[in-house]
Order: C-alpha cells, then sequence, then structure tokens
C-alpha cells in the first residue's frame, strides 16, 4: 500500500479525474494513466510518445528545443546558430542553466544566441547565402570558435534550404566542424525526436573525425547526457575522478567539440540522461565496441549504487578506491539525513519532468523519508517506463504527457505536500497553496547531483515544504 490508498483506490481515483471528458478524450487519455501493480510488470507501460490530443493542453517542447536546448546548446566552444526566424532563437536564449567554464564570446558561447532572423524574403529566395554570410562573418568575429552549428528552424524544412552544402562549404572555407542539424520543431511529436536527431548529427559530422595523439588509460570513462545543470556535472566529474577514473569526454555541459570527437577512445560510456543520449552510446557499442552503463547520481543510495555498478567494470584498484570514497562521504550523507528527515518524514511528491528526473530523483526523496506518489514523463518513451517501473513504489499512479487539469486533479485528490515539475506549472501550484520545485532546472539552485548535490537538493525540499508563509495563504481554489 502507498499514501495509505491502495492500488484499487488509486484506479477510482483516475478514473474520476477522466470523467469530465468527453467519451473519445476519455477513452484515448485513459490509455496514458497507470497505477503501479508489483503483481502486474506491465502496470507502468502507458501508451507513450504520441502526438498530444488537439485541444488539450500539453507542456510539450518541439525538436528545435530537443537539439539547441539540451544536447547541442551546451557545448560551449561552439556558435550554434537558430536558422529561421527570431523568436525560437531568442526564447530559446540563456533558457537552462548550463554553467561552463571558459571567457564569454571568446573561448564559450552557451549564454550567446546567434539567429538568421528569417524574413519573407528569405522564405521566398530561400536562406542559403544568407546563412553563409553569416558563418563567415561569425568565425571573422569570434575566431577561437572551434566550429559552428546550424540549428534549423521550421521554415528551413518547408522550403528546402540546402544546410548540408553550406556546412561542407563553409566548414571547407574556415577549417572548421560545421554541422548542419536537421530539427524542424514541427518534426516528430515531441522534443524527444531533436534529442535523436542531435545524436545523428554528432554521429555524422564529428565522432571520430580527428586523430587521436593521445593513447590513453586503461581507465577512460566518458560522461554522457550530464548538462551541467547548477553544476551538477562538476559534482559528477568530482566522484568519478575520485574513483580513479579519468573522465576524457563530457557530453554535454561544459564539454567541448574536441571531447566529443575524442569520445571513441573511452573504455566505458556512463550515461546519465537515457533519453536523450542512449542512441549515440548504442552506436559507440556498435561500432567503437564501447559499452555503456546507465548511472544515478541523485540520493546517497543510488549514489553508492551507481558508484559500485561502474566500479565492477574495472580493476581491484578502481573498486577499492571507490569503497573509500563511499567511506569518506558516509558521515556527511548521515548528518544530512539526520537533519532534514525528521522535517521531511512522510511528506507526499507528485512529479511532472522530463529526461531522466521522474525516476532518478525518486531514490532521493525517499532516503528523506519522502514518498513519491505520482510521477510521469513529458516525452518519455516506452523504456523509459520500464525503467520507471524498478523504481516506484506500489500503487503509484504514473501518466504520459498529462494535461494541467488532471495534475491539478492529482494534486488535490492525493493530498500532496510537494509538486516538481516546470516553470510553466510552478505559479498554478503556489496559487493553489502547494510547496513546487522547478525540477529542470532546480529552481536557480543546485547543484542536485552527486555528494555535494545531496545537502542543497535536502536543504531546498525543507525550505520549499517548511517556509511558514503558506500557513498565510488563503487560496481560490479553498475558497
Amino acid at each position: 500500500m502507498s499514501s495509505g490508498t491502495t492500488i484499487e483506490e488509486k484506479r477510482k481515483i483516475v478514473d474520476e479525474v477522466l470523467t469530465v471528458y468527453p467519451k473519445k478524450t476519455r477513452e484515448e487519455r485513459a490509455k496514458h494513466i497507470g497505477v503501479s501493480d508489483p503483481e502486474d510488470a506491465g502496470s507502468c507501460a502507458v501508451a507513450n510518445n504520441v502526438k498530444s490530443r488537439p485541444g488539450v493542453m500539453t507542456i510539450r517542447g518541439c525538436a528545435y528545443a530537443g537539439s539547441k536546448g539540451v544536447v547541442w546548446g551546451p557545448v560551449k566552444d561552439v556558435i550554434h546558430i537558430s536558422h529561421g526566424p527570431v523568436g525560437c532563437g531568442q526564447y530559446s536564449w540563456w533558457s537552462r542553466r548550463n554553467y561552463y567554464n571558459g571567457i564569454l564570446g571568446v573561448t564559450s558561447f552557451v549564454s550567446m544566441q546567434f539567429t538568421s532572423d528569417f524574413q519573407e524574403r528569405d522564405v521566398v529566395f530561400g536562406g542559403d547565402k544568407k546563412l553563409t554570410k553569416m558563418i563567415q562573418d561569425l568565425d571573422r568575429l569570434f575566431p577561437l570558435n572551434k566550429g559552428i552549428t546550424i540549428q534549423s528552424e521550421c521554415p528551413i524544412g518547408l522550403i528546402g534550404d540546402d544546410i548540408e552544402a553550406v556546412a561542407r562549404e563553409t566548414s571547407a572555407q574556415i577549417g572548421k566542424p560545421v554541422v548542419p542539424v536537421r530539427c524542424e520543431g514541427f518534426r516528430g511529436v515531441s522534443q524527444s525526436l531533436g534529442h535523436h536527431i542531435a545524436n545523428d548529427s554528432i554521429r555524422d559530422w564529428v565522432l571520430g573525425s580527428r586523430d587521436i595523439p593521445d593513447e590513453g588509460t586503461p581507465y577512460d570513462v566518458a560522461v554522457i547526457g550530464d548538462y551541467n545543470i547548477g553544476g551538477d556535472a562538476w559534482s559528477t566529474l568530482k566522484i568519478f575522478r575520485e574513483m580513479g577514473l579519468r573522465v576524457v569526454a563530457l557530453w554535454s555541459g561544459d564539454g567541448t567539440m574536441q571531447e566529443l570527437a575524442h569520445t571513441p577512445r573511452a573504455k566505458l560510456n556512463l550515461i546519465h540522461c537515457y533519453r536523450s543520449m542512449n542512441y549515440i552510446c548504442r552506436h559507440m557499442e556498435e561500432k567503437y565496441g564501447i559499452p555503456w552503463v546507465e548511472y544515478n547520481f541523485f540520493g546517497p543510495t543510488k549514489i553508492k549504487e551507481s558508484m559500485r555498478k561502474i566500479a565492477s567494470y574495472f580493476d581491484d584498484k578502481i573498486q577499492e578506491q571507490t569503497e573509500k570514497v563511499i567511506e569518506a562521504y558516509e558521515p556527511m550523507m548521515q548528518a544530512t539525513i539526520e537533519k532534514y528527515r525528521p522535517r521531511l518524514e512522510g511528506k507526499k511528491v507528485m512529479l511532472l519532468v522530463g529526461g531522466l528526473r521522474p525516476r532518478h530523483t525518486i531514490g532521493a526523496y525517499e532516503d528523506l523519508g519522502m514518498e513519491v506518489v505520482a510521477t510521469g514523463y513529458e516525452f518519455a518513451h516506452e523504456d523509459d517506463y520500464e525503467r520507471t517501473a524498478r523504481e516506484v513504489q506500489e500503487a503509484t499512479i504514473i501518466y504520459d504527457d498529462p494535461t494541467a487539469y488532471e495534475l491539478e486533479q492529482f494534486a488535490s485528490r492525493l493530498d500532496i505536500d510537494l509538486v516538481g515539475s516546470g516553470i510553466k506549472e510552478k505559479y498554478v501550484y503556489h496559487k493553489m497553496g502547494l510547496p513546487f520545485r522547478q525540477m529542470h532546472s532546480w529552481d536557480y539552485s543546485g547543484p542536485y547531483h552527486g555528494f555535494d548535490g545531496f545537502p542543497v537538493f535536502a536543504r531546498d525540499m525543507d525550505m520549499a515544504i517548511n517556509n511558514p508563509s503558506w500557513d498565510l495563504i488563503q487560496t481560490p481554489f479553498e475558497s
């Protein structure tokens, strides 16, 4: 039993919430919402990765967002051109907290925005010449850039601009990689296809494209799918280095073009965000024979579990060193739990996030005595829900691409203490009088990964839930 209710009671709640819909919509949405049941291994396998129902508000992004905003955007020494109308570029400008080392405008360009600013004449006559001149000008203005990507917006795919030809021509002219990325926003049903397209562009235009003078060590690894939100990757790298591993590439927060190109020299790929980067890991396994393993660095239980799993791929030296690292951090983790668990024990959490967070953060909440009673994804696939089934407790409500109405109803009916989702949901729940944490970019806090991140995570959850201001709020929902 979970949250004081049974599987049957949770299913009744789901049915009641869906009752408000017309019959056809109710039947369609029912496929996307389930209740976890240990006796039914497929209970978390809700319908997924299909187009959102017209007229039902979704919080998904587009393929451009998946490529520019997630996979390519955090590569710091590369200029990323938003090729198309100015709007997409403007709204993707510095939208996530992908921290990086470097000098802005000299060696790093993550928080700058470059757009070809398409006008009507470009749609009619094509934007190839404009794009070519833009790449030439940018290379002269920022001579220390290590490459350029062309992130195509919707009109580019519609008018058929040959961005691949422009990339080949300008790459020869400037002597650096120029990578075309066909991530027009209308492709696919969500940002998920943008991840895949971005992975394919790295595979076809970057991976293994340079000589590798360094012969490497037996302990070389690549970190895949860590975007350094609030410094997460830095906390992660610290652990790997203390274990005795050498990180030769970081994808893609605080990463570089050279690291992407040199990744095939790694002995093991360590993947954090499975949804956005599993494609490239599978490719490197098939072409270069590099194995890969998923890890979860949220909360001490999952951190220790992941460290031991990674160490098992190496010799006794790494395994013994890993145990020493775990032992060294144990007092700090225990002190954090002893401080915050009494303030958070029994609190119920509802999540809706993208990527890995709907399942990876469950262990961190449980370390603090909290319970995730409902969770789901914006753009997950079937394999994400298979992985989620291993993490959730019995009678957890699982939803795919839920509507705003469904989330509000679940939050109210499940007597939730904390909601973790994106910025678009935040103020709705504040008006409902419910504590909220923005879990896409840690609500401007962080890091949340690793041993350094867990005390920050625990502190933030305590501040959100136990803030005395909630006692002063009378919400319109109460009246």
